[in-house]
């Protein structure tokens, strides 16, 4: 079994695409098939060798490995091969109208209540008027002659699927500069690299009609299809790869991981909730295609955000390390680690608390009373825990105040923050002459 995913590189992996690619990854993992990664690379204006990088990238970072890649751009002469035998056999024709021509011919059809189908105009010419065209200075463009009949198919995903080609208008497969369109190239190099299912976004789902003809009429064997209902931004808005907000880099350069990532997209559009914990293997052993349903679903990226914060909190300090040594605090260590990771929405969020206890800071003195106790109640060094609860227990003593009196005054001192982690595991990373300075109102 293969599966392959078919980005072009015309941008940035967008999160739509990254969902497309996880779902045909995590396929073809649960039944120990090959994951083909193919640049559809035909479009050699937009087309660049950094997107393509950048697509790679991306990919790496999601852990989505390839067995094998292709490129469009390096098999134009198969394509061409290819081409060239269908338009002998009858499958492919020329036809040499302009783009003004044809949406000429559309709005007529339409003015006339009709479907705007292509009316065949290309089979209809004889020699001479094709010779007389090419006189004039016109090349024309090349279309894939539908069969009228039905085309169907047990789609993984929406169940059985039936489009009449008649109903269709016959493909441009080729331009008239010479450059190839999507949808003969797909199918080509599908039947070339064995791929056996094709799962793809619900917008293919009319290409599938077309595409399962070009398969018949190439003599190869038609890939099992599925097409998944497209994700759409938070009130249902429309999400376009073009949106550079939606890329997948702009998330990690927000400080999203790649785990909670792959979370959300593996089970956007299922019944499942979203596990930021599960590795790769745990999304392979609990992935079915049939788990997907006909909705469209959202995608929020604040709850992508809540998701990382998740996955930051119960993770573990060999896990993290790296994350913290990105974010420039290749020094912390497990103790930083396991006191501020509860309130942490991404790694870079640890600067903040790390700049808490290690540098200067301006305390915020509320009730000078109660923060006078506690100086005069701080124990000797070598502090633990029980540091914090020797020094509350003081000031409390002292003051006779409790509660929010107590601790609120006493955290504003040390850390200058309304809330964050717990004291008992901040102050001894403080050091008793740094907390003794806050406390009395110094800047320490």
């Amino acid at each position: 079994m293969k599966v392959r995913f078919a980005p072009s590189p015309t941008g940035y992996l967008h999160i739509g695409n990254a969902r497309t690619a996880l779902i045909n990854w995590l396929f073809a993992k649960a039944a120990g098939g090959a994951f083909l990664l193919r640049m559809d690379d035909t479009d050699a204006e937009r087309s660049t060798d950094a997107f393509a990088d950048g697509i790679r990238e991306d990919l790496a970072w999601l852990g989505l490995t390839w067995d094998e890649e292709a490129s469009q751009a390096a098999r134009l002469g198969r394509y061409a091969e290819v081409g060239a035998a269908l338009a002998a056999s009858g499958r492919l024709y020329a036809c040499y109208e302009t783009p003004d021509e044809l949406e000429y011919k559309r709005r007529r059809q339409r003015a006339r209540g009709l479907p705007p189908v292509y009316d065949r105009e290309g089979l209809t010419l004889s020699a001479e008027r094709r010779a007389e065209l090419e006189a004039e200075g016109r090349a024309p463009h090349w279309r894939f002659r539908l069969d009228h009949a039905d085309t169907a198919w047990d789609d993984l995903v929406r169940g059985p699927q039936s489009y009449h080609g008649g109903h269709l208008s016959d493909p441009v497969v080729r331009r008239a500069d010479g450059t190839w369109l999507y949808m003969l190239p797909s199918v080509i190099d599908d039947a070339d690299f064995g791929v056996t299912h094709v799962i793809r976004g619900e917008d293919h789902v009319t290409n599938t009609a077309v595409q399962i003809q070009m398969f018949q009429a190439l003599g190869a064997a038609v890939p099992v299809f599925g097409h998944v209902p497209l994700i759409t931004g938070p009130g249902g808005a429309g999400m376009s790869k073009r949106e550079g907000s939606q890329a997948v880099r702009d998330f990690r350069a927000e400080g999203i991981e790649a785990a909670p990532m792959l979370a959300m997209l593996a089970t956007l559009g299922t019944a499942e909730a979203a596990d930021p914990r599960a590795d790769r293997n745990a999304l392979v052993a609990g992935f079915d295609i049939r788990h997907f349903g006909r909705s469209q679903p959202q995608f929020d990226p604040a709850e992508l955000a809540m998701l990382n914060a998740r996955y930051l909190h119960g993770l573990e300090f060999a896990a993290a390390r790296a994350g913290l040594a990105a974010a420039g605090l290749g020094a912390a260590d497990e103790a930083f680690w396991l006191a501020v990771r509860a309130n942490l929405g991404r790694f870079a969020d640890a600067r903040e608390w790390w700049a808490v206890i290690h540098e200067p800071l301006a305390p915020r003195i509320e009730d000078a009373e109660v923060c006078a106790a506690a100086a005069a109640a701080l124990p000797p060094e070598p502090w633990d825990e029980t540091a914090w609860s020797a020094l509350a227990e003081a000031a409390k003593a002292a003051t006779g105040k409790k509660g929010r009196a107590l601790f609120h005054p006493l955290r504003l001192a040390l850390t200058g923050r309304e809330n964050g982690p717990e004291l008992k595991l901040l102050l001894p990373m403080i050091g008793r002459a740094r907390a003794f300075a806050r406390l009395m109102g110094e800047t320490a």
